[in-house]
């Protein structure tokens, strides 16, 4: 290596970390990359820069001393590891080795309370620390992803220049990189983005699943491509009707696909921390638990020869009943994730921006969709859809159609877990009295939790000798 000090490093070259390398570098920035040599892992920089031989501007290395040596002070490094327990032994390898300004970015899927305490740890070494949740997989990566950085404003500056070079671009040109907030903030909102996702691919896994018993995939395919010209317009929809249409040989491949679906546990934090929060996120965890029940594949064969089936009269609704169904729950999809990223914000103090946030979903995640640059606008004077007007109109007006495709699903035996989430969910929030009521008495039978009366404006709390 020259005596040219790199600008950046990337720890870590997986599939993630070897596709942003290249876009780092493809920006033209010294780029210094850093994988062990162990572990069946040996050759991986050799590969790397044997193949990447035509950048100048890109060294690698195995040695760690000489990597963190390589860089330009404050130095700059990206950690693209697996999350979990290595992101610490990363973390107690290079923190003894950096100095004081240094900044450290944490690039994967960690969980947000790790990020906290990292950036804690971080904070009495005197080293900065940055959890950024990185949106797009091994193509965004390399073309330009959705990044989320969270920690300390002024650390993000040292970096934002590298990070919002090798982002994606939004509808106007501006990068689809935006500062967050404060130490884990960058983590919840990936982790939350995660959860969305699990819930749009479940939306279409359930329409697929109704439409499937009386057509093919190529007509299927058809109906989602009708629909991505307009504003139901996303990334998961032009995928699923790619994979719909892919054959291997004269069959369709997702034919032979097994249905168990697999998961890696982002989905499930969600639940668990709107749980924590307290508040209401029934369309995530339903996408999460109608996974869990597709790996029971053999109870499930052994159990489904015992039920006799006939769905020959089963109507199908209109295509354009489901399509505003498929809308509505959409909507309230993503208004439970905003909720939920609302109450975070306001128990952490994070002061989230959720226009910025919905615009840098808006291109390069896998979660973007037309409806985000809505949803950018919309956030401008809002932050609750179902307080803006367009939104809470669509949503009343098309009450019937998702009542509609539940009546379906329930005629052809197919599970909505999604749907019927979406659908209870907007009932119960529209609706004026709810039957807690009897849950409070029977609390307060058995446990003297005691109530509040609707005849009492003063707020106390009473118990009754039942």
């Amino acid at each position: 290596m020259s005596d040219i000090k790199s600008e950046f490093g990337v720890f870590g070259l997986g599939v993630m970390g070897s596709s942003i390398s290249l876009n780092i570098a493809d920006k033209g920035y010294e780029l210094s990359v850093f994988n062990r040599a162990e572990g069946g892992e040996e050759a991986v920089v050799d590969d790397f820069m044997k193949a990447n031989s035509h950048l100048k501007n890109l060294h690698g290395f195995t040695d760690l001393d000489a990597f963190i040596e390589s860089m330009a002070r404050p130095r700059k490094i990206l950690i693209m590891i697996k999350a979990g327990p290595t992101v610490d032994l990363v973390l107690n390898n290079l923190i003894p080795k950096l100095s004081k300004g240094d900044v450290i970015i944490d690039g994967g899927n960690s969980h947000y309370i790790n990020t906290k305490r990292r950036f804690e740890l971080c904070q009495e070494q005197g080293v900065e620390f940055i959890g950024a949740g990185i949106s797009g997989g091994e193509e965004g990566a390399r073309k330009g992803p959705s990044i989320m950085p969270g920690g300390k404003k002024e650390s993000y500056e040292v970096v934002s220049n590298v990070l919002e070079s090798i982002a994606a671009k939004d509808d106007f040109g501006k990068t689809c990189c935006a500062y967050i907030g404060p130490e884990g903030s960058g983590h919840f909102i990936k982790m939350v983005h995660n959860g969305v996702e699990y819930v749009e691919m479940q939306l279409l896994a359930e329409i697929y699943a109704m439409l499937s018993v009386h057509n093919s995939n190529e007509a299927i395919a058809k109906v989602f491509e009708s629909w991505s010209q307009g504003e139901l317009s996303s990334y998961l929809l032009d995928i699923t009707i790619q994979i719909l249409r892919k054959k291997e040989g004269d069959d369709y491949l997702l034919d032979k696909i097994l249905d168990k679906a697999g998961n890696k546990g982002t989905g499930s934090w969600s639940s668990k921390a709107a749980f924590d929060l307290g508040i209401p996120n029934t369309m995530m965890s339903s996408a999460v638990f109608a996974r869990y029940i597709s790996s029971f594949k053999e109870s499930r064969v052994a159990m489904s020869q015992k039920v006799k089936t006939n769905t020959n009269d089963f109507n199908l609704p209109q295509t354009d009943v489901i399509k505003e169904a498929y809308k509505m729950a959409r909507l309230i999809n993503h208004q439970q994730g905003f909720k939920l990223m609302e109450l975070a914000s306001e128990s952490y103090s994070w002061k989230l921006n959720f226009s910025d946030i919905a615009r840098i979903w808006s291109n390069g995640c896998i979660i973007k969709s037309h409806l985000m640059n809505s949803l950018h606008e919309g956030f401008k004077t809002q932050r609750d859809l179902f307080q803006m007007d367009m939104v809470f109109t669509d949503l009343l007006d098309h009450e019937k159609d998702l009542r509609a495709v539940l009546q379906a699903g329930l005629n052809s035996r197919s599970s909505l877990h999604c749907f019927t989430a979406a659908y209870y969910y907007w009932i119960d929030m529209t609706s004026e009295r709810l039957p807690a009521n009897l849950i409070q008495a029977q609390r307060d039978f058995f446990g003297a939790h005691t109530y509040q009366r609707t005849d009492d404006q003063s707020g106390d709390y009473f118990h009754t000798k039942w």
